[in-house]
């Protein structure tokens, strides 16, 4: 094993127990890192101290077409790295302290009316097992707003259905408790009881399970999603957030504190959480341009 290889086996675990990391921002910011000791390689350069270097290998993934949300998360990656560099004497100071991101771009993220989310609702064959198995899951992740990667790994004894009540495991392995209405405990219910069984190969816990008995990935959640949004006949860019990005704005539209949705999704910053009053206002100008009399 190579000594940048070792490098990030040892920032994995760093990730991991130090900073407590979800496996999946664990192997993002490893995979970024990678990429910049391959980059620093090929150009014989040692590990950095200084700025200038650093910035070149930036401005080299830039040029090559790098999303702006992905540069960003590259300077992310590399603060951790080096922040675990200091902690392993691999480096003396901190060069990324004069290091900037690239400014965010303000990407509003489609929604579904309230309409719209009851007509998607209504898209799966429910008389047939995978179509109750779709209902239940499209109920669930409107009612709670979970993230497709929570609702994935969800098991049984998160399940507090007497209560109204589930417990999400989210990023970091944080731990939160989400309501979920009595439609939505519903339609779990005859899962659970009707179909979930003929699926059950073994002793799994996880909740929502394929035909083979197997968790569902993410992936296969978004495509049928994207299905029954097709044959609502919605015109929409969906993405696996499109239910929980409803979910938050049709909160906010009906005067929910925004202290309480951001509880409800799990958000760390609350200013991940102010998006969503960027599209409430986003909506509130629309009905106004549409209804007001006056208005030209």
């Amino acid at each position: 094993m190579s000594r940048e290889q070792d490098w990030v086996a040892d920032f994995s675990r760093f990730l991991q127990l130090d900073q407590g990391l979800a496996k999946n921002t664990r192997l993002s910011y490893c995979r970024d890192v990678r990429t910049f000791l391959t980059w620093l390689n090929e150009q014989h350069e040692p590990l950095p101290t200084s700025a200038p270097v650093i910035e070149a290998f930036l401005q080299t993934q830039a040029a090559a077409g790098k999303a702006v949300q992905s540069q960003i998360r590259l300077v992310a990656s590399l603060r951790k790295f080096y922040r675990f560099a200091i902690h392993q004497h691999l480096v003396a100071h901190d060069p990324m302290t004069l290091v900037d991101a690239p400014k965010a771009t303000h990407h509003l993220p489609d929604v579904l009316s309230i309409g719209e989310v009851q007509s998607v609702l209504a898209q799966p064959d429910t008389s047939k097992p995978l179509g109750m198995r779709d209902r239940a899951i499209l109920e669930v992740l409107y009612a709670t707003g979970m993230r497709v990667s929570e609702l994935t790994t969800l098991q049984l004894t998160q399940l507090h259905l007497d209560l109204g009540l589930v417990q999400v495991v989210g990023k970091g392995d944080r731990e939160r408790i989400v309501p979920i209405g009595d439609t939505a405990v519903n339609w779990l219910e005859q899962y659970l009881r009707d179909i979930r069984p003929g699926y059950l190969h073994g002793r799994d816990q996880t909740v929502f399970l394929n035909f083979h008995g197997n968790g569902l990935s993410r992936q296969s959640i978004w495509k049928m999603i994207k299905k029954y949004v097709a044959q609502a006949g919605i015109q929409k860019d969906v993405t696996p957030h499109t239910l929980r990005h409803s979910f938050a704005t049709h909160l906010l539209e009906n005067g929910a504190d925004l202290r309480v949705v951001q509880e409800l999704l799990g958000h760390a910053d609350i200013a991940t959480t102010q998006i969503y009053t960027h599209i409430s206002k986003t909506r509130l100008l629309d009905v106004y341009a549409k209804y007001h009399p006056r208005y030209e």
